[in-house]
């Protein structure tokens, strides 16, 4: 009788200890996702339940870039849902680049970079604001005959000659982004003299730019572009097109940039511009670039 007695108040400690665990303010599940009976069996499907409680946690900092999400079968105990549906959810999440997975490691809220598209800030400007190392590694450097495009939005005659950049841009060692950037030859003869920022290259001849024109759109990565930045092949890219201006407006930079688009968060201010300024296509005043490409 007394065995008995000792056995049924070990199982029930135990489960006001798993209670407990559960309904503890700082477990991180129960501030994900709350309780189970949070969880509505009779309305949306459950994945995209869970889902909404992940991106809201995003949202409310209580998953922060590079956190890791809790193991799917830990989700799944706590909220009493099945396995399957929170690797759906996950799934999902990583699909739309919210969460990355990597092996061996688990689940993590994916690091973000937020670039300003009204202000002219290079790169190494932009990693350094976040706490990250930035860094290049050169693919090409090169004199050419302009393409098509590199032609008309630099205005160059059919005879000249450009210098081209290519690189790959990387944060902490890691590939964020591609660019080729192309300059008119009469601006900078030798391409093997932009050895680290071209802005500080260009802006040793007194011809840095002052105001940019850009155009982004989203896009598929080939293959070889997808090597280079380590995604899957056919992962949409945000890809951006900057014109670099001199003051009195003269091009003298065209580049193209392709970023993951599960790396990068574009944010510009948006005003009435009835209150400042005729409607039309704006330029990016600012001379606070120093980009390297």
């Amino acid at each position: 009788m007394l065995a008995s007695s000792r056995s049924s108040k070990s199982k029930s400690t135990a489960k006001n200890l798993r209670q407990d665990a559960m309904s503890k303010p700082d477990s991180l599940i129960t501030k994900i996702f709350g309780i189970p009976e949070q969880i509505s069996r009779h309305s949306a499907p459950l994945y995209l339940q869970l889902q909404t409680k992940i991106r809201e946690a995003v949202d409310a900092g209580v998953l922060r870039a590079g956190d890791v999400v809790p193991a799917e079968r830990e989700i799944a105990a706590a909220m009493k849902v099945s396995r399957v549906t929170v690797r759906r959810a996950i799934d999902d999440l990583v699909e739309e680049g919210l969460l990355t997975q990597r092996q061996g490691a688990g689940t993590f809220v994916t690091e973000r970079v937020e670039q300003p598209l009204n202000y002219l800030k290079s790169f190494s400007e932009i990693m350094q604001e976040r706490g990250k190392k930035p860094g290049s590694r050169w693919l090409d450097r090169s004199v050419g005959v302009p393409h098509e495009d590199e032609r008309v939005a630099l205005k160059l005659a059919v005879d000249s000659e450009v210098v081209r950049f290519h690189r790959l841009r990387l944060a902490d060692d890691k590939p964020m982004g591609l660019e080729v950037a192309t300059i008119p030859r009469q601006f900078l003869d030798n391409p093997f003299e932009v050895t680290g920022s071209l802005y500080e290259a260009l802006a040793e001849k007194g011809l840095r730019p002052v105001k940019a024109l850009q155009r982004l759109r989203a896009i598929s990565i080939d293959e070889t572009r997808a090597k280079l930045l380590d995604i899957p092949v056919d992962s949409a890219v945000l890809y951006i097109e900057r014109l670099g201006l001199l003051e009195d407006g003269v091009p003298i930079e065209f580049t193209r940039s392709y970023f993951p688009g599960d790396a990068y968060d574009f944010v510009a201010e948006i005003r009435n511009v009835s209150h400042f300024a005729p409607v039309g296509f704006h330029k990016s005043d600012g001379a606070e670039e120093e980009d390297e490409g």
